[in-house]
């Protein structure tokens, strides 16, 4: 264990020094509902990762997300966003019902997400139009730009949510349980596009309850339980008595 450790804390050394850190959390603290959700957490965020963010419910995960995201403000600590601005993050959240039932195009739904690049430009740019129709073709989606979002199946809305959040970004991409309510084949295909995307130079970050999952596919685990439980390699983790404890849990 201590040469994991060691070997772990070089790792962070070199890429510190390489200048490949997008963001480094610093001790950060967040109360949600008058109640400390996120506790003293520290951890960064690399260029190349595949963070698979992990707990039991009511751990954190989606309150330290939302702080990163700045959607929610942090009450200690220091969030560094060091080679990419908040703007520039892609989002894809946990679905609503009444966001399911949004009555728009997919190209508009895909497009919607340059907006945060227009600041006080009223309309979108062909650059940015040709990027939508793109990251359409990405997710294979294409042929469905005309059809209302409303009335795709569930698997098909979160390709277009992909779509929409690679708009926002060519980088760095949060998604929020992104195969609740899917499918086993649909499920297995959303895996296999996040990993080809990450495979490709994107940065993800994924908020999830599905352990399996996220060691087959993820670099990195940061398990939270309020604090910081475990922070390190997939191999590293496997190792832990934590993960075998929820591995467990999910057997029984």
């Amino acid at each position: 264990m201590l040469v994991n450790a060691l070997n772990t804390a070089n790792e962070r050394w070199i890429k510190y020094m390489e200048n490949e850190i997008l963001i480094s959390c610093k001790n950060v603290t967040i109360n949600y509902d008058k109640k400390v959700a996120v506790e003293d957490v520290s951890f960064d965020i690399c260029k190349g990762d595949y963070l698979c963010i992990v707990g039991e419910n009511g751990s954190g995960k989606s309150t330290l997300m939302k702080g990163l995201l700045g959607l929610i403000k942090i009450n200690s600590g220091e969030i560094d966003y060091r080679l990419i601005k908040k703007q520039e993050i892609g989002y894809l959240p946990q679905q609503t019902v009444v966001q399911r039932d949004f009555p728009a195009s997919v190209y508009e739904v895909v497009l919607s997400g340059c907006l945060n690049q227009n600041g006080f430009r009223p309309f979108f740019s062909h650059k940015q139009k040709e990027k939508a129709y793109k990251n359409m073709e990405l997710l294979g989606i294409k042929d469905l730009s005309k059809k209302s979002y409303r009335d795709l199946s569930g698997g098909q809305q979160q390709r277009v949510l992909l779509a929409r959040a690679l708009c926002a970004t060519r980088s760095l991409l949060i998604l929020d349980e992104p195969v609740t309510g899917l499918d086993p084949v649909v499920t297995a295909e959303m895996y296999t596009i996040i990993k080809h995307l990450n495979s490709h130079g994107i940065t993800v970050i994924m908020v999830s309850h599905d352990i399996p999952s996220a060691v087959k596919y993820g670099t990195r685990i940061l398990h939270m339980g309020r604090k910081v439980q475990f922070f390190g390699t997939v191999e590293e983790y496997k190792d832990t008595d934590i993960y075998l404890r929820m591995i467990g849990e999910e057997e029984q």
